[in-house]
């Protein structure tokens, strides 16, 4: 199972158990109560606090259903009571450590931590979430105490036998700024500073270094733009120099909306997962893009044998609670992979709406 963006801070945290401090340094809203009053105005009030499985909703359900081996989601927020804002950036994503049990709740398994809102508050924030992550048996890639640690990968034992392996990392273009770099002695996030092939391979080598044959290999990467769906070209260049170097997987994400899915060498790219949970109901003006339709990826793929079948499934956020998607906006989706799709010469057959 692979999600996007999962934003469990400001709004959201509001509305759980342990909501944190609600101030923001945004110059829009300086509470993130305000989110909260957006979404009830939008679809009506929200009963608070509810419980740690409600934004989950009817996703539950379909992820129970399923039972996923392995379920791999990218963490947009840091998990700290830190006050310690940082300097210059507009947005601040924080969710309370007494709310972790809210991911604990889908039973995720790794959260991808090299995005654009991990470090808001500071690197005592990343330490905590760090911690806190560590204290709820959820393993984390993509960011850490050092370098070695941000790129190193996280190991996920199956059950029924085999190891995924997932790598984190972020692209300065999905807006992480380039103090957040993860070096020697320092915390951060695993940036690629070099998207090449060389770098492409260089970004796998540790992983490749403790890899079995019957491991699986995912790159889970925060790039590009919140909005639109053109892909560029030199992310699409990284992408396929990922797989030539032996990635089963490609996980992007960073778009707020779905994006194309390619497959190359018989490995799906995901290129935008879009956002999966979030507090952005009521905010108006990208509506032709449908924020609102949220969608998981359940992905059959073996080691060495490459991908079965992708399965798309989308929701419908309404009161910071995923729904079942509607047959129109399963269709709407449908519509959009295809269309997407097309860009790279043809629908990929092994990619369903479901």
């Amino acid at each position: 199972m692979l999600c996007g963006d999962v934003m469990t801070g400001r709004g959201v945290d509001q509305i759980l158990p342990h909501p944190g401090d609600a101030r923001l340094h945004e110059t829009w809203a300086r509470s993130a109560l305000r989110y909260v009053e957006l979404a009830e105005e939008a679809n009506g009030p929200i009963e608070k606090p509810r419980d740690f499985a409600y934004i989950w909703g009817h996703a539950l359900e379909e992820i129970e259903r399923r039972a996923p081996h392995a379920r791999i989601a990218n963490l947009e927020t840091a998990v700290t009571t830190s006050d310690d804002a940082w300097q210059g950036k507009g947005i601040h994503y924080r969710m309370h450590p007494g709310n972790v049990a809210c991911l604990a709740a889908a039973r995720l398994d790794c959260c991808v931590l090299a995005n654009n809102h991990v470090l808001d508050w500071g690197r005592g924030g990343l330490a905590e979430t760090l911690a806190t992550l560590r204290g709820a048996g959820i393993r984390h890639a993509g960011a850490g105490r050092d370098a070695d640690e941000a790129g190193a990968p996280a190991v996920l034992e199956l059950s029924a036998g085999g190891r995924v392996l997932v790598v984190g990392a972020a692209f300065e273009s999905s807006g992480v700024p380039p103090q957040w770099a993860a070096a020697t002695g320092a915390s951060g996030v695993n940036l690629v500073r070099d998207p090449s092939p060389a770098g492409a391979r260089a970004l796998v080598a540790a992983a490749q270094a403790v890899r079995k044959p019957t491991d699986l290999l995912v790159v889970s990467i925060h790039w590009g733009d919140n909005w639109g769906y053109a892909i560029d070209p030199g992310e699409r260049a990284f992408a396929h120099a990922l797989v030539d170097a032996g990635v089963d997987i490609v996980h992007g994400h960073s778009s707020h909306h779905g994006k194309a899915i390619e497959v190359h060498a018989n490995r799906p790219i995901l290129y935008g997962c879009g956002d999966l949970v979030n507090d952005y109901e009521g905010i108006e003006g990208e509506e032709v893009y449908r924020p609102d339709l949220r969608m998981i990826y359940f992905v059959d793929i073996e080691p060495g044998a490459g991908l079965g079948r992708l399965q798309v499934v989308p929701f419908r956020a309404r009161r910071m609670r995923l729904e079942r998607a509607s047959l129109q906006d399963r269709a709407w989706v449908a519509g959009l992979m295809d269309r997407e799709a097309r860009r790279f010469g043809a629908a990929p057959a092994q990619v369903v709406v479901a």
